[in-house]
């Protein structure tokens, strides 16, 4: 592990993909727990940033690159409601999927995800939480962050090749009404483009 201003982020080798995959951020005020969540979700093989407090995560959020935040309820300064009504209120994270930890056992669990979910917040786990639940729990909303993510990739691709498309068909236009033969041998080649064009959008 490394230490930061803004908490750590795990240092353990990612192969392939994983590399550039999004992270976690871990947020509690207690070292154990932050102990106990890398030692569970190390096998993720995703980078795992940790913050002690509501402002060291919000630091962490504009850093690096996360899929989820497990975000700790009862923290001195900005609790994780707060702390959660930041995160949703910023146009770069609004997005980001919020898990409430909590070990409030006195707390009603009805009122404590009534004011998560106001809050933005999608679940929430009572500490001790299982650990194959807490895997279980992550790995989804991973593999939901990797398919949008991918998503957005497509929908931009699509862009592109539909703004390629347009611009052949007014390169044909202009061809077509200059004429000559060196025109109408471009114009045979510019129509060739556009059927590979077609191939690969699926036309």
């Amino acid at each position: 592990m490394s230490t930061g201003p803004t908490g750590r982020t795990s240092t353990a080798p990612l192969s392939g993909a994983a590399a550039h995959d999004a992270g976690i951020l871990l947020v509690d005020d207690m070292e154990d727990n932050l102990v106990a969540l890398e030692a569970v979700l190390a096998g993720l093989q995703v980078p795992l940033v940790s913050a002690r407090s509501g402002e060291e995560a919000m630091a962490a959020l504009e850093r690096h690159d996360i899929a989820l935040v497990l975000l700790d309820v009862a923290m001195p300064g900005m609790d994780g409601f707060e702390t959660a009504r930041r995160i949703k209120h910023r146009e770069r994270t609004r997005d980001v999927p919020v898990v409430f930890l909590t070990g409030d056992q006195q707390a009603p669990a009805g009122k404590l995800a009534f004011r998560g979910y106001a809050t933005g917040v999608v679940d929430y786990l009572a500490k001790p939480f299982d650990p194959w639940v807490l895997r279980t729990k992550a790995t989804v909303f991973l593999d939901l962050h990797r398919k949008s993510r991918r998503l957005h990739q497509l929908e931009e691709e699509r862009y592109r090749l539909d703004d390629f498309a347009r611009r052949l068909e007014v390169v044909e236009s202009t061809l077509a009404a200059d004429g000559g033969t060196d025109a109408a041998r471009l114009a045979r080649d510019v129509a060739s483009l556009a059927d590979a064009l077609d191939g690969l959008r699926g036309v």
